[in-house]
C-alpha cells in the first residue's frame, strides 16, 4: 500500500518532484488569490448586518482554515518520521512549521481587527481564540523543539511528538462554537447543511480558501526545498543543483 511513498524517501527524489510541483503552484496562487481577493474585497456586496466590514472574512477565513490545515499536515509528516523513520519527513517539520504559524499569526490578527467593531473589544478569552491562540504555540514549540537539541535526529523527533500530541487542539479549535458558549460566530461553510452565507459572498470565499490553501503549499514547497539542499549540502546532486542555480543566476544578470 505504501509502495508508492518509498521512493521519496530518497532526498534526491524528493528534491526533484518538489522542484516540479514548485512553479505549477505558484502560478495557480497568483491567479486564485488575484481573483478571490479582488471580487471578495471590491464586488461582492455589503452584508445586510456587519455591513462592509464583514469582508476580512476573506482573508480571516482561510488563513484560519489552514492554519490547522498546515499543522495537520506537519503531524502526519511527523507520524511518518516516527514509526518509518523517514529524514525526508523529519525534515518537512521545519519547512511547514513557520508557514503554519504565519497563518494562526494572520488568522489572530484579523481577528482583531474584525472582532473590534463587532464586540467593541480586540480581544477576548473566547474558546476559539484562545485555543486558535495554543496553536501558535504549539507551532513554535515545535519550532523550538527541532532545533533545541546538537542532534538533529532527537530534536525531530522531540518535534515529531509535539506535532503529533498537538492535533488534539484542532477539533477543540474547529468545535469550540458548539461546545461552549462563545462570542465567535458558527460556522459558516464547514457544516453539512447550506452554508450560511450568500452565494455572491460564498464563490469569491471559496477562491480565497483555494487561494491560501495553494499559497500555503507553495511556501512549504520553497521551504522544502531549501531544507532538503541544507541536509544533503556534500552530496553530488545537491552541488550540482546549486551550480546549475548560480549558473542561472549568472545569466540572468548579464
Amino acid at each position: 500500500m505504501w509502495r508508492w511513498l518509498h521512493p521519496y524517501a530518497k532526498p534526491e527524489a524528493t528534491y526533484r518532484l518538489v522542484d516540479k510541483m514548485l512553479p505549477w503552484f505558484a502560478g495557480l496562487t497568483v491567479i486564485s488569490l488575484l481573483v478571490g481577493m479582488v471580487w471578495g474585497l471590491a464586488f461582492a456586496p455589503a452584508d445586510y448586518q456587519q455591513g462592509d466590514s464583514y469582508r476580512i472574512i476573506y482573508i480571516h477565513v482561510p488563513a484560519a482554515i489552514f492554519s490547522m490545515g498546515a499543522y495537520f499536515g506537519m503531524a502526519i509528516c511527523g507520524a511518518i518520521a516516527l514509526i518509518w523513520q523517514i529524514k525526508t519527513a523529519e525534515w518537512a517539520l521545519p519547512a511547514i512549521a513557520p508557514v503554519g504559524a504565519a497563518m494562526t499569526a494572520i488568522a489572530l490578527f484579523t481577528g482583531a481587527i474584525w472582532g473590534k467593531p463587532m464586540w467593541g473589544t480586540w480581544w477576548v478569552w473566547d474558546a476559539r481564540l484562545t485555543s486558535e491562540l495554543i496553536l501558535l504555540f504549539l507551532y513554535i514549540g515545535v519550532m523550538a523543539l527541532y532545533a533545541a537539541f546538537d542532534d538533529a535526529r532527537t530534536g525531530a523527533k522531540a518535534a515529531s511528538i509535539l506535532a503529533i500530541v498537538g492535533v488534539v487542539n484542532l477539533p477543540i479549535i474547529h468545535y469550540s462554537v458548539e461546545w461552549w458558549n462563545t462570542l465567535h460566530q458558527g460556522a459558516t461553510i464547514t457544516k453539512f447543511e447550506r452554508p450560511s452565507i450568500a452565494n455572491s459572498m460564498l464563490w469569491p470565499l471559496l477562491i480565497s480558501l483555494l487561494g491560501f490553501m495553494l499559497l500555503t503549499a507553495t511556501l512549504v514547497l520553497m521551504r522544502y526545498k531549501n531544507q532538503l539542499l541544507k541536509h544533503e549540502l556534500n552530496r553530488p546532486w545537491a552541488q550540482a543543483e546549486l551550480a546549475q542555480a548560480s549558473s542561472t543566476s549568472a545569466e540572468e544578470k548579464r
